[in-house]
């Protein structure tokens, strides 16, 4: 997936990333000296894309931090089946970040741009809206 954060005074940051899905927030790590964990401390939130430009899934969330030792077990062996195992490195050189959605948008095309937004602050839409 590729993760969006950004900050004031640094812009947009954005990185390509593997993550783990668990039914309910998406789940990702990446290095705890990095933009993207300096950014989310400063504004806990980021956006997600999935797919490529003519199958697309865009995903605001609030994003929160989790330290490599109170990572959930299923969703670190989920993670290290897709990604480099952060258990596997010394501890404080990666995080886990916890990504929650709150607005999901869909589309693969002109036809499906209006009615794209599928999810509304945290809750599935019944009838998907633009």
């Amino acid at each position: 997936m590729w993760l969006a954060t950004g900050s004031d005074g640094h812009g947009a940051h954005l990185i390509p990333v593997a993550y783990a899905w668990d039914g309910s927030a998406l789940f990702t790590a990446t290095f705890a000296k990095s933009r993207t964990v300096a950014n989310i401390k400063a504004h806990p939130q980021a956006r997600v894309a999935l797919g490529d430009t003519a199958d697309v899934i865009m995903i605001d969330t609030s994003a929160s931090l989790i330290d490599v030792p109170d990572i959930d077990a299923g969703i670190a062996e989920h993670y290290a089946k897709v990604s480099t195992d952060p258990r596997t490195h010394p501890e404080g050189i990666f995080l886990y970040l916890r990504l929650h959605p709150g607005r999901i948008q869909v589309w693969n095309g002109f036809h499906e741009f209006v009615g794209r937004t599928v999810m509304r602050d945290g809750r599935w839409l019944d009838t998907p809206v633009d």
